[in-house]
């Protein structure tokens, strides 16, 4: 059963590619025209959010820098202990809502020192996985778009990142 999951995880994307390349000339359309088309506009959205990106990347490289963090995890972690939530992974929690890759770069500090099995290693990888870079996605998607009122997307997004924080700590 194994082998035809790995088998079919290989197949997958060239198996994707070649439906819409096949519906694409079903349809009579100018295939290699629009996907060189789409490459283009999507090189001048990069081009666009690169600033923002690299501005995030920035203020998250401060706040773990200069200790805020971890002086956000000792106020918050008083909190959080008395809801079962490891004051260990508040930085985590934090830096996940604005970079993904900082957060990683927390995982992967969490998993050498307490390791991959450790419960709060198990918590922070469930975490990882149901939560989302609500700050960075905000930032980026709606100024692509153009959106000025974002209305409810940020308390909605919020809401859900708690969500998968209780989930991750119910879970394991």
């Amino acid at each position: 059963m194994q082998q035809i999951l790995w088998t079919l995880s290989d197949l997958i994307i060239p198996i994707l590619i070649a439906v819409i390349v096949t519906a694409g000339l079903l349809a009579r359309q100018k295939v290699y025209t629009d996907f060189v088309s789409g490459a283009k506009d999507g090189l001048k959205t990069a081009a666009e959010i690169l600033p923002t990106l690299a501005g995030l990347m920035v203020a998250v490289g401060i706040l773990r820098a200069s200790g805020f963090l971890d002086w956000i995890a000792s106020l918050l972690g008083a909190i959080t202990e008395r809801f079962g939530f490891p004051s260990q992974l508040v930085p985590l929690t934090v830096v996940r809502m604005f970079s993904s890759s900082a957060a990683l770069s927390l995982l992967i500090d969490i998993y050498q020192q307490y390791g991959t099995d450790s419960r709060l290693g198990l918590i922070a990888s469930v975490m990882m996985s149901s939560s989302e870079t609500i700050f960075y996605t905000m930032s980026v998607y709606f100024m692509t778009v153009k959106i000025k009122k974002t209305r409810w997307t940020l308390a909605g997004a919020l809401v859900a990142t708690l969500a998968g924080i209780i989930a991750s700590i119910l879970l394991i």
